[in-house]
């Protein structure tokens, strides 16, 4: 991973993982859309890791693509096609996607500037805590694009398609306080970063097993036929009724007790 790019710190069942190129708001280079992959990865695979919180480094989470940088790198516009051309999700898509994937929760704390791939990386997140006066964009169109890194796994479910339309047709510039309005963020905070560790921090409390269960079925039942999400219901619950992590949450919750558990074993990266 590049560490000048992206940090990752575990500390009490919560990784923090740090986009780290303030001087340029956190824009996406090469070595940032490597070193984003290379933290989800990691993540995946440490062991204990119940939660992540997503920010960025400086005066912004994220002003997406670097374009001077993209197209002046060895490959340039070519490359850019050819990533295009790979499998699916490519690398491009992955920088956001990945935390979709990701077994356990993300939260994305969001300030100042989130545009474009910037806002894409924290729609892959479950959870965007942002300031109200945030600036996000779905910007691309304004560059002649269109979005490309896993917008249709992603705001689809949290807006109307109309109101996504809009975003995307005029790729205007919306604060933290409408984006919560819209529902495209999930609370406001003054600290988002604070916020967002206090929920990692809470989540991490639960059982890890209820909890990875509980985003396998919100993310596989999701807008789906009703036959679906009720036989994933009956399929997870049997699998937790009766387990170690199970009784532990029941019996520290009748002593009135904080509950012990035991982390899963590391699931790779892999289909939500």
């Amino acid at each position: 991973m590049s560490d000048e790019r992206v940090r990752v710190e575990v500390r009490e069942h919560v990784a923090t993982v740090t986009l780290a190129r303030p001087d340029k708001h956190n824009a996406l280079d090469l070595a940032m859309f490597e070193g984003i992959i290379a933290a989800s990865e990691q993540v995946a695979g440490e062991p204990g890791v119940r939660a992540v919180v997503l920010h960025g480094e400086g005066p912004s989470f994220c002003s997406g693509l670097d374009l001077a940088s993209l197209m002046s790198s060895g490959n340039g516009l070519d490359g850019s096609l050819a990533e295009l051309q790979g499998p699916v999700p490519n690398r491009f898509q992955r920088v956001a996607y990945d935390w979709v994937t990701l077994p356990v929760p993300v939260i994305a704390a969001v300030h100042g500037n989130c545009l474009g791939g910037g806002l894409q990386i924290a729609l892959g997140a479950d959870i965007r805590v942002a300031t109200p006066d945030a600036r996000l964009s779905v910007m691309e169109s304004k560059w002649g694009l269109i979005p490309d890194m896993s917008l249709t796994q992603t705001l689809p479910r949290l807006v109307r398609a109309d109101v996504a339309k809009e975003l995307v047709y005029t790729a205007r510039v919306f604060s933290g306080e409408e984006a919560h309005q819209l529902g495209v963020v999930t609370r406001l905070a003054e600290d988002p970063l604070a916020v967002a560790h206090s929920l990692a921090e809470e989540i991490a409390g639960r059982s890890p097993d209820a909890i990875r269960g509980a985003k396998r079925l919100l993310d596989r039942s999701w807008a789906q036929p009703a036959e679906v999400g009720l036989a994933l219901e009956a399929e997870i619950q049997r699998a937790l009724i009766g387990s170690a992590n199970q009784m532990a949450a029941v019996i520290a919750g009748m002593a009135k007790q904080a509950p012990q558990f035991s982390d899963p074993a590391v699931e790779p990266l892999g289909p939500p």
